[in-house]
């Protein structure tokens, strides 16, 4: 078995927090950038991409701030792999920024960090942050 390695990328974005946190915590939300559908279920999420479909727990969440969902397996038993979207603001400047946590195997790394940015463009375009 691979090892997941945890990195963390950065994308700066026109949005208010309030409008952002809306497309990272609701399934109509996700379901416009993130994946081509999103439905929940309490707080099990299934994602859908072309024909696979993924189930993560809402494990935590912070108005306005950040969302954390952990990958489940068939059974909805958690599983050691996470990704977490957190949304921070300068202070001073009051920037906004999406911070994005996640797990991939050592050699698709880049790859995984590509994806990543593709999906924030998506997400910028749907905000109109672009």
């Amino acid at each position: 078995m691979n090892v997941k390695v945890r990195y963390e990328l950065e994308f700066p974005l026109n949005s208010s927090p309030q409008l952002l946190y809306q497309y990272i915590s609701t399934p109509s939300g996700l379901s416009e950038w993130f994946a081509d559908n999103v439905n929940s279920r309490g707080e099990i999420f299934t994602f859908i991409w072309n024909d696979t479909e993924e189930r993560a727990r809402l494990t935590s969440k912070k108005t306005g701030e950040k969302v954390k969902y952990r990958w489940v397996d068939e059974q909805n038993n958690d599983t050691d792999l996470f990704f977490e979207l957190r949304i921070l603001e300068d202070e001073i400047t009051k920037d906004v920024s999406l911070l994005v946590i996640d797990y991939a195997d050592e050699d698709e790394v880049e790859e995984a960090k590509q994806l990543w940015e593709n999906q924030i463009a998506d997400l910028k375009h749907v905000i109109g942050s672009v």
